[in-house]
């Protein structure tokens, strides 16, 4: 029994599928690394609106609080799978294609987008009531108070977010897979189930789920460390 597995696991991978799974790999990465980015960049400053503009803060605004926040409920209430098909026609606009791993980071950041800054919201929520008042009675303005003192004191809190946005993500490249995105989630469809070539799909799990194990632990020993509360 274990010399046919082991006959069949050659056979399945030659140099060239070895070749493959370097380039899915890669291409995983530049998905979830793209898209991650994005989703800080847009994501952060739309949670930090959404905290300031709450009740009791320093931009206090109810109705655009609630704007910010039916936006984001609605941004993260959409199945990705779903939101990828409906972005087909964006994508398709964007960048001329809707297929391949740049045609995915559009669907996979703006999944990511709402998640985040929903994140960065409660994270902000976290910082101690007294810290606002310290921050004024030294004469800070409402940019310092943001800068000087919120994002600093969350940042542990930020980091486990830009975590856990990265790690829902890489399981997010593996469904854009199966639409022609490209990565480990294309290659086991392709080659794995519509090929029969069954060893193939457990290998790029098994990468999938060291990446995500990987990602966590490094993103967790980070945020210890800038953590000095």
């Amino acid at each position: 029994m274990w010399d046919s597995l082991l006959i069949e696991f050659q056979r399945q991978f030659t140099p060239e599928m070895w070749d493959k799974v370097l380039i899915s790999t890669w291409e995983t990465i530049y998905m979830t690394v793209a898209s991650t980015l994005i989703a800080v960049i847009v994501g952060l400053p739309i949670g930090c609106f959404t905290f300031l503009t709450s009740k009791g803060n320093i931009l206090e605004n109810s109705r655009a609080n609630q704007c910010l926040n039916v936006i984001i409920n609605i941004g993260r209430s959409i199945p990705y799978i779903i939101l990828l098909l409906l972005l087909i026609p964006v994508t398709s606009f964007l960048i001329s294609s809707s297929l391949g791993t740049s045609a995915a980071i559009v669907s996979l950041s703006v999944a990511a987008i709402p998640f985040f800054a929903r994140l960065t919201s409660n994270a902000l929520f976290e910082i101690p009531p007294g810290l606002t008042e310290t921050a004024k009675a030294l004469g800070a303005t409402n940019w310092q108070i943001v800068t000087k003192f919120y994002l600093p004191e969350s940042l542990p809190t930020l980091i486990n977010g830009i975590t856990l946005t990265f790690v829902t993500l890489i399981g997010y490249t593996a469904m854009a897979g199966t639409q022609g995105g490209g990565g480990l989630g294309s290659l086991a469809i392709n080659y794995g189930v519509h090929r029969g070539m069954g060893f193939v799909t457990w290998i790029a799990t098994i990468i999938i789920v060291l990446f995500v194990i990987l990602s966590q632990k490094l993103g967790d020993d980070f945020a210890k460390k800038v953590d000095h509360r």
